[in-house]
């Protein structure tokens, strides 16, 4: 299935790395004759580069969608034909690219019950009774958000509050961080979960004192009941990522890392790709090294006029912190039985990696343990014969990392793929799970990136919200949207801004193999950009958050604008 081409054409990839003055003057000289060049101008522009922050007032672009210079308004006098659209005092910065996250989930929450931010289990279980009213020819009730480390009190619910109000019809929640799932009795009993069945390995059927299955479900455990929902149709699944697209552009999002999809999912995006439907340029990882991969073969790169790769598989070495699925060497400092749960043993996901590294592919390792990040680190350095590798594989998340592991990474030449608002949002329980020792080495964006590590971001969509400007300010801040705690949570691990802009932008290229195309606004690249109403460099950094998206340019094509309210 994989390594087509698109017909793009890749002539102008091999001068991006030319200094941009004779990168520039290369394509003026071979750009073809009547072409139409679009000036735009009157704005405040900045861009990551490999030597830092170039600020531009003047952007010019190609008909094809490629950038031909940025610069000040003495470029204006060198395309007196162009067409020139005046940006009229606001603000361009690169499209901004989430190194993690899961369309299609995304597009379902829209259609599905959404739970984030629930204040208590009544209040989740008040929803659940809405939404199947209001949904009553579903025949299953589906969604994902709940967090209990929220409620007032801070235990996992129970099936018996959801067959309170729904006892007909099987329900599946999914907890916000995807590693945990809420099922109700008569979906326990469609998977034929009973208070006997086993612990699958990677996996937790939580009991309670009496040794009774509650209805949550940790890790490899929830596969028990996913198993019997019904899969999703191609025309479900176009539709999903049509919803999710429309939510990322209009948030300046021009690119994604897909997270796992499965073969299904990946001819659906091909499919689109064909069609011209993919407004933003998705970087695929193949969920396991096992059928999917099979399946798909080898590696797809730059697939649909370089909308469409799909390059990577998603590994995963153990579970979240929040529901203690995080693979930890010693125990939980609130959890003195529990180290949590490794997916695979450290052979096994040797060999994976090996596998599909072998095969071509980038291999991106789920890790949020200390134990995951080890695992991780050392399958990656069993298939790289302890060397660097040009395939820079990853370790998505990052999160708690033995300070003895942080050099690893640069000796490796692995990336650390993270999400700045994971640290916002765990703050409230991540120290009582690991105490103030290993939280040294938790969310340690600057310890990485002072070892040089390459340090991509994301989001996590939908686990958190998807806006990467909330991943900006929570990068610089370390606080949630409230201000709080005053002063940053561990503000010594904050960025700076251009750190932070670079994560998001080049560094995420780059984790995509994409920095010759993507990330930058430099000549020879895409024309991916976004129009904002301030400026992201001065505003005081309590109101980096609060930047609003006025447009969205793919490939020199708008496809959002504000002032209409939707994609164009």
């Amino acid at each position: 299935m994989g390594g087509k081409k698109s017909k793009s054409d890749t002539a102008w990839r091999q001068i991006i790395n030319i200094k941009p003055f004779v990168a520039t003057l290369l394509l003026l000289l071979c750009w073809p004759a009547g072409a139409v060049e679009t000036v735009f101008h009157g704005f405040t522009g900045h861009t990551s580069t490999e030597t830092g922050i170039r600020e531009f007032s003047v952007l010019v672009i190609s008909d094809n969608g490629k950038v031909i210079a940025t610069g000040d308004a003495a470029l204006l006098d060198d395309y007196p034909h162009a067409k020139h659209i005046n940006i009229a005092g606001r603000y361009v910065l690169p499209g901004l690219i989430d190194a993690h996250g899961h369309v299609q989930s995304l597009g379902y929450l829209a259609i599905s019950l959404d739970l984030n931010g629930t204040p208590s289990v009544d209040d989740a279980v008040r929803q659940i009774a809405d939404y199947a009213a209001a949904n009553r020819y579903s025949k299953w009730i589906l969604g994902r958000g709940w967090n209990q480390v929220l409620w007032p009190v801070k235990e996992f619910p129970k099936s018996s509050d959801i067959d309170a109000v729904v006892k007909d019809r099987p329900v599946w929640l999914r907890r916000i961080d995807g590693h945990a799932g809420w099922a109700n009795s008569k979906a326990m009993q469609i998977a034929g979960i009973n208070d006997d069945t086993p612990d699958p390995v990677g996996g937790k059927i939580l009991r309670d004192a009496n040794g009774k299955a509650t209805g949550i479900l940790v890790d490899k455990a929830m596969s028990l009941i996913g198993s019997h929902i019904p899969a999703s149709g191609k025309d479900e699944i176009r539709e999903a990522y049509r919803e999710a697209m429309r939510k990322l552009v209009s948030l300046g999002i021009t690119g994604v890392h897909d997270a796992g999809i499965n073969t299904r999912e990946a001819e659906v995006y091909m499919s689109m790709a064909d069609d011209g439907e993919l407004d933003i340029r998705i970087y695929a990882m193949l969920s396991d090294a096992g059928r999917n991969l099979d399946d798909f073969g080898k590696p797809l790169t730059a697939y649909g006029d370089d909308r469409l790769d799909i390059a990577a598989v998603k590994l995963y070495s153990d579970g979240a912190l929040g529901s203690r699925g995080a693979a930890m060497l010693e125990p939980y400092s609130d959890d003195s039985e529990n180290r949590g749960l490794p997916f695979w043993t450290a052979e096994e996901l040797s060999a994976f990696t090996k596998k599909a590294n072998d095969m071509g592919f980038q291999v991106g390792i789920h890790a949020i343990g200390d134990l995951g990040n080890r695992m991780s680190l050392d399958a990656f350095e069993k298939a790289q014969g302890g060397q660097p590798s040009d395939l820079r594989n990853r370790v998505e998340h990052a999160q708690i990392i033995s300070l003895d592991d942080i050099p690893r990474f640069v000796e490796l030449g692995v990336i650390a793929s993270m999400q700045p608002t994971h640290a916002t949002s765990d703050m409230n329980m991540a120290e009582d799970r690991i105490g103030p020792d290993r939280i040294k080495g938790g969310y340690a964006w600057r310890k990485l990136l002072d070892s040089g590590a390459v340090l991509a971001s994301g989001s996590d969509f939908p686990v958190e919200l998807p806006n990467p400007f909330y991943g900006l300010y929570a990068a610089v801040t370390r606080q949630d949207r409230n201000g709080m705690p005053e002063g940053g949570w561990y503000i010594e691990e904050g960025l700076t801004r251009a750190e932070a802009l670079h994560s998001f932008t080049l560094a995420a290229a780059y984790a995509a193999h994409q920095e010759d195309r993507l990330g930058s606004l430099e000549p020879g690249k895409w024309a991916d950009f976004i129009v904002v109403d301030r400026d992201y460099f001065t505003v005081p950094s309590s109101e980096i958050d609060d930047i609003q998206v006025l447009e969205t340019w793919v490939g020199g094509k708008r496809v959002f604008d504000a002032n209409n309210g939707e994609q164009q």
